[in-house]
């Protein structure tokens, strides 16, 4: 099962990208997260209270898990997939395995801790790897382009918020229940943001074949089992093996937008991805800092 479950957050992770760019095609971005995100938080939710027994959650719990998810999911993940309409899947996603430095780095600035020796090799070696990656005019030169690297860091900083506030915030103890609700949250967020900006939304009718696989792959696959894995992992795991899907989800991600959307792979962005691995390896093999009481 543990091997299942690694497999499953290392290709279903990385090949999101590939079935959000597709979907992207005909949904907007905050409308394509909102419907995946209603429905797999919905769908998770049915679960947890037909096949187990949660506890019954306080008014904090609840509230907790509602920031978390607009953080994670209205915020974060939105973001990441709206950068996709001025980004290679590829790309983004190796920006995006950059997360860990940005925690570090966030945690630094909360609790005024100074990290160890190798976590700061690593933010140097992250640091490096994202200016080669997007100092190449091929991949980033326009506005557009540009455009799509601001709103991925912004959905990074959002992530890393939520990362921080999670560490150390009482939460459902269902674990099923606090997915599913942190997942309903978001999408319901990532909804009003969808309306408030009035993105247009085609007829269920005038979607092709594949945008409806596509969502569906998204739901089921990326959202409900990926998510349920990861969190058998975090449970049954060490984090520091958990979170080596942070190495794998960018390469299947540009191997798959290089086989199947003909993006540009060259030999300054595979240089790139080392450097900003091997940092992130540092980062996630250092000694961490410690939580904070919850509130």
């Amino acid at each position: 099962m543990i091997l299942i479950c690694f497999g499953i957050t290392y290709f279903v992770w990385g090949a999101t990208y590939l079935f959000s760019a597709m979907a992207l095609e005909q949904i907007p971005a905050f409308a394509l997260c909102g419907w995946r995100y209603l429905a797999a938080g919905g769908i998770t939710m049915l679960v947890s209270f037909i096949f187990t027994q949660p506890q019954k959650p306080s008014i904090l719990e609840l509230r907790n898990a509602a920031i978390a998810g607009c953080l994670f999911m209205g915020l974060g993940a939105t973001g990441a997939i709206w950068a996709l309409y001025y980004l290679d899947t590829g790309l983004t996603a190796l920006i995006i395995a950059g997360e860990p430095l940005v925690i570090l780095l966030m945690l630094w600035m909360v609790d005024q801790e100074r990290p160890p020796n190798r976590a700061f090799l690593g933010v140097f070696l992250g640091i490096i790897g994202m200016y080669l990656l997007v100092s190449q005019d091929n991949l980033v030169s326009t506005v557009d382009q540009w455009k799509g690297v601001v709103i991925i860091l912004l959905s990074m900083l959002a992530w890393g918020s939520g990362s921080i506030f999670v560490s150390r915030s009482a939460l459902p103890k269902s674990q099923l229940l606090n997915s599913g609700l942190q997942m309903l949250v978001g999408g319901l967020f990532s909804i009003c943001v969808s309306l408030l900006i009035g993105e247009q939304i085609l007829a269920y009718t005038d979607y092709t074949g594949l945008t409806i696989v596509s969502v569906s792959f998204l739901i089921v696959f990326g959202s409900i089992i990926a998510f349920t894995a990861f969190n058998y992992l975090l449970q049954n795991v060490s984090t520091e093996k958990v979170v080596t899907n942070t190495y794998v989800n960018p390469i299947v991600a540009m191997l798959l937008g290089y086989l199947f959307l003909g993006e540009m792979v060259t030999g300054l962005s595979i240089m790139a991805a080392g450097l900003m691995l091997t940092g992130v390896f540092f980062v996630n093999t250092s000694k961490g800092t410690k939580k904070k009481p919850q509130t």
